[in-house]
C-alpha cells in the first residue's frame, strides 16, 4: 500500500509528463530508485540455472525481493518458490508476472529459444531484465532485442559474469597497457570428461506446459529429455558454442574491441553423443577477423577435461592466461621477466567455477545496481549479441560443410 501511495504521489507531482513517466515504469524514472526502496523481482524459468546460482544470488543483494515465479514445469515452479519470500506468486504464463505493475525486474533463465521473445516483452511492460546467455538464439533476433532495450530505456543485463569479475578487470587492464604488446591469437578452451547419456527423469507430462514450452518451434510430441537438455538440440539451443563459447568470446570482444569475425570454420563430432544430443560433442571453431588481424581458436569436448576452460591471449611480448580463478601473464623468452600472477582463487586450473571467485553475484549485484541508478550495466545486450552472433558462425560454418562467411548470417 506505501509503495503504490508513494508511485501515485509521484507521478501527480510530476503533472502533464505523467502518463509518459508511467509508461516506463517505475524503474524507468530518471532518478532510479532510492536506496531504501524495495527491488521486486519475478523469476522467469526456475530451472536448475536459476535455483543453483541466479536466484540465490539475487537474494543476498540488499533491498532486493524475489516475488514472483514463472515456468511451465510445475516441480520447477514449487521448487523456486521456496527460495522466494513468503507468499510469493507462481504462474506458467510469463504475460502474467510482466502485467504486474508491483514487479520491478525479471530474471529471466529460460530455455534459449525464448530469452529473446521474453526479454522483448518485459521491455515493453516496463520491465528490467536479468537474462542468461546466450542472449539470441537466432542472429536474426539481434537487432530486435537491441532496440527493445533502447526504445523502452531498459536495464538490460546479459548474464556473462566474467566482466563483474575483479581479477578480468586486471586481465583487460593489462591487455589495453600495452603489457602483451600486440595480440594476433587468442586461445579458447571449454574442455569436459562427462559422459552423455539418456535416461528417464520420471516427469509427469500433466506437469508440464508443453506446448508453452515450444512456443514458435514446431510441434512435437513431449519429450522430457529434449526440455530438461535443450542446449544440445538445434530448435532450442545451440551446442557447446552458444552454451559455453559464448562466455569466453565475449571477453574476447571486451579487450580487443572486436563485434564480428568475417569468418568462421568449424568441425565438429559425435564421439559419444550420436543419437542423445543434435549438437557436437566435440567441437574445433576458428574465427578471423582480418581487419583487425586477430585470429580466434576455440575447442571443446566433453571426452577430456585438459585444459579445462580457459583463454589465452598470445601478445608479440607476452601471454595473458585466465580463467574463472586465474589470472597470469607469461612473458616471452626474446623479452624476458617473471611471472605475475594475479590469481584471486585457489581452484585448478580450468575449473568451470572457482569458489573463492563469486562473478554470479558480483554479476547481479551490478544489475541491480544499474536498476537503481539508471546506469549502464557491464554487459548490456550490445555486447550479448555480439559474443553470441560469433558462435552463430560457427555453428553455420559446422552445419554448412565446415566454412560459413559473416554474409551469410540472416541478421
Amino acid at each position: 500500500m506505501q509503495r503504490s501511495i508513494r508511485r501515485r504521489s509521484f507521478l501527480k507531482a510530476v503533472g502533464a509528463g505523467a502518463a509518459g513517466v508511467a509508461a516506463l515504469g517505475r524503474a524507468g524514472i530518471a532518478t532510479g530508485f532510492p536506496a531504501n526502496d524495495t527491488i521486486r523481482v519475478g523469476v522467469i524459468g526456475s530451472g536448475g540455472r536459476a535455483q543453483r546460482a541466479l536466484m540465490p544470488a539475487a537474494a543476498k543483494v540488499p533491498g532486493v525481493e524475489l516475488v514472483s515465479v514463472c515456468d511451465v514445469y510445475d516441480k520447477r515452479t514449487r521448487q523456486g518458490l521456496a527460495l522466494c519470500r513468503p507468499g510469493a506468486s507462481a504462474t506458467r504464463d510469463h504475460h502474467a508476472v510482466l502485467a504486474r505493475d508491483d514487479i520491478d525486474a525479471v530474471i529471466v533463465a529460460t530455455a534459449d529459444h525464448w530469452h529473446v521473445p521474453i526479454t522483448i516483452d518485459a521491455c515493453r511492460a516496463g520491465k528490467d531484465v536479468y537474462v542468461e546467455k546466450p542472449l539470441t538464439h537466432k542472429a536474426s533476433e539481434g537487432k530486435a532485442v537491441i532496440a527493445a532495450q533502447n526504445e523502452h530505456q531498459r536495464i538490460v543485463q546479459v548474464g556473462m559474469q566474467q566482466r563483474s569479475m575483479p581479477h578480468f578487470k586486471k586481465g583487460l587492464e593489462i591487455v589495453r597497457s600495452g603489457e602483451l604488446g600486440t595480440v594476433h591469437k587468442v586461445h579458447l578452451t571449454w574442455n569436459r570428461n562427462h559422459p552423455i547419456r539418456k535416461k528417464s527423469y520420471g516427469t509427469d507430462p500433466g506437469e508440464v506446459d508443453w506446448q508453452r514450452w515450444l512456443g514458435d518451434a514446431p510441434s512435437r510430441p513431449f519429450d522430457e529429455w529434449v526440455m530438461l537438455h535443450f542446449r544440445w538440440h538445434w530448435e532450442f539451443g545451440g551446442g557447446i558454442l552458444t552454451d559455453l563459447m559464448v562466455h569466453y568470446i565475449d571477453v574476447v570482444n571486451w579487450y580487443l574491441g572486436l563485434d564480428h569475425p568475417e569468418t568462421a570454420v568449424s568441425i565438429g563430432d559425435h564421439f559419444q553423443s550420436t543419437g542423445v544430443w543434435e549438437t557436437p560433442d566435440t567441437i574445433q571453431t576458428l574465427l578471423h577477423y582480418p581487419k583487425e588481424s586477430v585470429q580466434v581458436y576455440f575447442e571443446g569436448t566433453f571426452s577430456n577435461a585438459r585444459n579445462g576452460a580457459m583463454l589465452e591471449f598470445m601478445g608479440t611480448k607476452a601471454t595473458l592466461y585466465l580463467d574463472r580463478g586465474h589470472c597470469e601473464v607469461h612473458p616471452e623468452r626474446v623479452t624476458g621477466g617473471e611471472v605475475r600472477d594475479y590469481s584471486p582463487g585457489k581452484s585448478h586450473r580450468g575449473a568451470d567455477f572457482d569458489k573463492n571467485v563469486d562473478g554470479g553475484l558480483n554479476h547481479m549485484q551490478d544489475f541491480f545496481n544499474c536498476v537503481r541508478s539508471r546506469g549502464r550495466p557491464v554487459a548490456p545486450a550490445e555486447a550479448g549479441v555480439a559474443a553470441v552472433t560469433g558462435a552463430h558462425l560457427g555453428n553455420l560454418a559446422y552445419r554448412s560443410g565446415g566454412m560459413a562467411q559473416w554474409s551469410q548470417l540472416d541478421l
